[in-house]
């Protein structure tokens, strides 16, 4: 509701300062800035004060060459494609939140239907920095009563997370439980990061700090008590874990409970007990003493370009799709000279920002009826030729009501993110025909729309499908290399040695499970295959973050070289063993003293691999046919 009101709020004042200033039409233009704010999510004020600038100045940026380049279309057209393609490629590679390069491109595309005046570049672009700077001061506002809530939110998530997987233990929910856990503490890792100031580390982000370090450490505890085959918690351990976690949310004191308290406790569950009672210790100590050390990495910038410029990388092919089908469609537009001939390009884009092609389809469908039902209203509402004032208010309504929907229904969000860039662009002219044109918008929705799948299905449809066995392999060496980083007594101690392998391997974990996700709705896709390969991607998941919890803790573990070279064998032979896709050898995974968890989770992969390899060789066998 917040986040809706705020972006009410961001597109309805500067149409309101344009009117009060005499100005509908500045008022207007200023309003696009408004968009900005609906780049807003849960992540810290110093990331999203980042974020929303770059994003208002980008805004501001397409407008302006937009007005430039309107009364050349084929040059239009083609900036048009670079900027979809690019922001696609920006907000992939730094895995922003948001809706990613669609409403640089309806904001570039609308010059096109404004007045042909490359003089007025500077103003327009002026103007829409103006309207984003009012929605920057919106989403900052919440700095000033509680400048760590998003930190808060994230922290509460992951104790939310670790008391249902709890209550979980002996149940055939717990490893769906459990993946849903590791995703909030890698989740909360990240938002502490991106918050994190080195120079200005106060006692509140402390004490998040704390928290995150105590939840990785339950986290742990938790799968040891679930190993054990204890099928059944304490009951009023259940209960204080949940206590602890609600006043995580509601901020009240709880009482805590003495070990002594609670009888028949295993001593896993004694152990887990002591650290859910420091968790409700560092929450109420008024004064927080503890000198703690925070080690909070993020990687740079720069890294994670060149990450996604990785020929295997499937933020850069969907960049690159998205670019040539997006000018592709701006050409078509331009080239038959249909009437307001933007809204083609911008359907196309719109509906090509689905992850999979199958959710392509579906986002082509729920835009092409949101978009029927918003042109209606946008008809009606022009038609009855409301005041400027009114016209303000409407905005902000459609813009409260596309921030309330887009996350649950994309087709009810369509509804009213229509109307609205309608009123945008459309208020300040007279338009004649209502019919008319309604039957234009609709026609030009559909065209983009059809090129919209066109493109998708004959632009790399199978591309990334054919890259996992090659970014599996990957993910496992890179594993390999940060396990002999840990256990060999050969590798001298540098830290940001340590960083750069941890880093390398969390990018191909993360391109890893990006591009299964996008194998899963390709057209047409061996869903049965690609599901084997679920439990093998969690379980390097699960891998590399023992691995990197083993770095982070410092137990470190020489083991003798043979040992160590045995391992780097082990991993490279799986590695091979997927690439190849036969299986070459097992193994006998040796135990890893004070490390069991990777020894087993290290056995676990051996086993998902094995299986996976068995039954493609089955598939083959019966139908000839392979993942």
């Amino acid at each position: 509701m917040r986040r809706a009101i705020g972006a009410a709020l961001s597109a309805s004042l500067p149409v309101l300062l344009g009117i009060w200033v005499g100005n509908f039409s500045y008022g207007l233009l200023a309003g696009i800035g408004g968009f900005s704010y609906l780049y807003v999510f849960n992540e810290p004020y110093k990331h999203r004060a980042k974020k929303v600038f770059f994003v208002m100045l980008g805004l501001a940026a397409a407008i302006g060459l937009g007005t430039l380049t309107a009364p050349s279309p084929f040059l239009f057209a083609i900036l048009l494609g670079i900027i979809g393609g690019a922001g696609t490629f920006i907000f992939g590679a730094l895995k922003i939140q948001g809706p990613a390069s669609i409403f640089f491109v309806i904001i570039f595309a609308m010059t096109s239907a404004m007045e042909i005046d490359p003089d007025a570049a500077l103003e327009r672009a002026s103007l829409v920095f103006i309207g984003g700077s009012i929605s920057w001061v919106v989403a900052m506002i919440g700095w000033f009563t509680d400048p760590y809530q998003p930190e808060k939110k994230s922290i509460y998530r992951i104790y939310f997370e670790l008391s249902q997987l709890l209550t979980a233990i002996g149940t055939p929910n717990f490893n769906k439980q459990k993946e849903s856990t590791l995703f909030s503490l890698k989740d909360a890792e990240s938002t502490l990061a991106s918050g994190y100031v080195s120079w200005r580390s106060s006692d509140a982000f402390k004490r998040l700090y704390i928290l995150k370090e105590i939840a990785h450490s339950i986290w742990g505890d938790i799968l040891e008590i679930e190993a054990e085959g204890i099928e059944e918690v304490s009951s009023e351990l259940l209960r204080f874990f949940g206590q602890v976690t609600q006043s995580l949310e509601k901020k009240n004191l709880v009482e805590s409970l003495s070990p002594l308290q609670i009888e028949n406790l295993s001593p896993l569950e004694k152990q887990l007990l002591a650290k859910i009672e420091e968790v409700n210790a560092v929450m109420h100590e008024t004064i927080l003493n503890v000198d703690q050390d925070i080690h909070l990495f993020k990687q740079p910038i720069q890294k994670q370009f060149a990450d996604a410029f990785d020929k295997n990388s499937v933020v850069f092919l969907s960049s690159l799709r998205y670019a040539i089908v997006l000018g592709g469609a701006a050409l078509i537009a331009f080239s038959f000279e249909f009437e307001r001939s933007y809204w083609i390009p911008v359907s196309c884009g719109s509906v090509m920002l689905g992850s999979t092609i199958i959710s392509t389809f579906h986002r082509s469908i729920q835009r092409s009826i949101g978009t029927l039902i918003g042109l209606v209203v946008a008809v009606l509402i022009l038609s009855i030729g409301p005041a400027p004032v009114v016209v303000a208010l409407l905005i902000g309504m459609f813009h409260f009501l596309t921030e309330t929907f887009m996350v649950r229904n994309y087709a009810l969000a369509v509804m009213f993110i229509t109307p609205n860039a309608i009123l945008i662009a459309e208020s300040t002219t007279r338009i004649q025909d209502f019919s008319y044109f309604a039957a234009a918008r609709i026609t030009d929705v559909l065209i983009g729309c059809i090129i919209g799948i066109v493109g998708v299905l004959l632009v790399g449809r199978q591309s990334a499908s054919s890259r996992l066995p090659h970014l599996m392999s990957k993910t496992i060496r890179s594993q390999s290399q940060l396990f002999f980083k840990i256990f060999s007594d050969n590798v001298p101690e540098q830290a940001h040695k340590d960083r750069r392998i941890q880093n390398k391997m969390r990018t191909n974990l993360n391109n890893l499970r990006t591009v299964y996700g996008t194998a899963l709705g390709e057209i047409p896709s061996n869903i049965a295959a690609l599901s084997l390969l679920s439990p093998a991607i969690f379980s390097m998941e699960q891998l590399g973050y023992f691995l990197e919890n083993a770095t982070r803790n410092g137990v470190k573990t020489a083991l003798p070289e043979k040992e160590t070279a045995q391992f780097l064998y082990i991993f490279e032979t799986l590695a091979q063993s997927i690439e190849q896709q036969q299986l070459l050898k097992t193994f006998n995974i040796p135990v890893i003293l004070k490390h069991t968890r990777i020894h087993q989770e290290i056995d676990t992969l051996q086993d998902t691999i094995i299986l996976i390899l068995n039954q493609q060789q089955n598939s083959e066998t019966d139908d000839g046919k392979g993942v």
